[in-house]
């Protein structure tokens, strides 16, 4: 009877508040559908971490621990970067770069857009974190899930979870978040700006081949730190566009995908035990996320004003939000946006090809950080 009462006896606050959180990312997954592909598996695998005496955790058992099948999905997953490095491989396969082939100006955006990284940076480190913890911070700003669980397992273990809910959480909200930052630092003319969509050069097949072998090679040159991180994704995009291999591409997008998917999902939420995550640093994390997504959208929008400065036809500012990693939810936004200064106003397919630049550009910036921060 003991043994049977050993589990309720056991709970605490900690794991009460932690039942909490987990089924508030199961209600944002479910009823407001926020992300529901990782929401809910990090939702799941919190109740089954902080479940008292979880035989799904290392545990003990007289005396001695025996390891949980959950962390051995952290060590053999997390630990290694293999899981965020698979899901690479199946963005790559996802993503089509033919938006931005034909423009390729938008991939400044995508670099512009990167802003709030390295002001998180600066202001975490003001916090009082570490610069390895800072940079882990920041990179939250890449708008990008699989980044930040990689830059974070370098540089930060213990702040993964944190980290990795504000990163999939503002993603979620990124519908949210975007509109108000952009219609503080924008008039109705500007949002109303419209882009030709009739001069859509053609793409042709080798440059689409050549794009992810050459992109791969010229920033592993220059940044090597982002060889693992671009060329896993150039490889799933690859993949995609050799023509050749479309049962591997119809699996790195699917199969691979949602497996993998599942797998970080849980995984990561089962990271999130009361001890680790009910710390003040949690709640300066998940702020310090939110201001990142702003300077990251403010500096897109700002950057694509200052080019209008000097641009004959004007780009409508509001392109340069597209560039953080959210895809392709924030292209949605803008093209949205877009329509309710003017109804006739397309901007999709240049929100796109901003968006996918702004993936180039996270992973990119990932690469720097972990070069540069020692």
């Amino acid at each position: 009877m003991q043994e049977l009462l050993a589990g309720p006896l056991s709970l605490t606050p900690g794991h009460a508040v932690m039942f909490i959180v987990a089924g508030l990312l199961i209600w944002l997954a479910i009823a407001k559908e926020y992300e529901p592909t990782l929401l809910l598996p990090i939702g799941f695998g919190a109740i089954l971490a902080n479940i008292p005496l979880s035989a799904a955790i290392d545990h003990v058992v007289g005396g001695q621990t025996v390891e949980g099948p959950l962390s051995l999905l952290v060590d053999m997953g997390i630990e290694t970067e293999l899981f965020p490095l698979l899901i690479f491989i199946a963005v790559g396969a996802m993503i089509d770069f033919t938006p931005l082939l034909q423009r390729p100006v938008l991939l400044l955006f995508g670099a512009a857009a990167q802003f709030g990284i390295f002001v998180t940076l600066c202001i975490a480190a003001l916090a009082g974190f570490s610069l390895k913890e800072s940079a882990s911070i920041g990179i939250i700003g890449a708008a990008d899930g699989p980044t930040s669980i990689y830059v974070a397992t370098k540089f930060a273990p213990h702040l993964r979870a944190p980290i990795s809910v504000a990163a999939y959480s503002y993603m979620a909200l990124v519908p949210i978040i975007q509109p108000p930052v952009i219609r503080l630092l924008t008039s109705r003319r500007e949002r109303a700006i419209r882009m030709d969509v009739h001069d859509q050069r053609p793409v042709s097949r080798a440059t689409k081949i050549l794009f992810p072998i050459l992109l791969t090679l010229l920033a592993s040159l220059l940044v090597p730190s982002a060889t693992a991180l671009i060329g896993f994704l150039m490889f799933g995009n690859l993949l995609r566009e050799a023509g050749v291999v479309d049962r591997l591409a119809k699996g790195a997008q699917n199969e691979l995908a949602n497996l993998v998917t599942i797998l970080l999902g849980i995984t990561i939420g089962s990271t999130m035990t009361a001890e680790a995550f009910l710390r003040p640093s949690t709640l300066l994390i998940l702020g310090m996320g939110l201001v990142a997504f702003v300077f990251d959208t403010a500096g897109g929008v700002l950057f694509a004003k200052l080019l209008n400065l000097g641009l004959r036809h004007k780009v409508n500012p509001m392109i340069g939000a597209c560039g953080i990693s959210a895809f392709p939810m924030s292209a949605r936004v803008i093209h949205k946006l877009g329509q309710e200064a003017d109804p006739q106003s397309i901007l999709l397919m240049h929100a796109v090809g901003a968006n996918v630049g702004g993936q180039i550009g996270s992973v990119i910036a990932g690469g720097l950080i972990l070069a540069l921060v020692r």
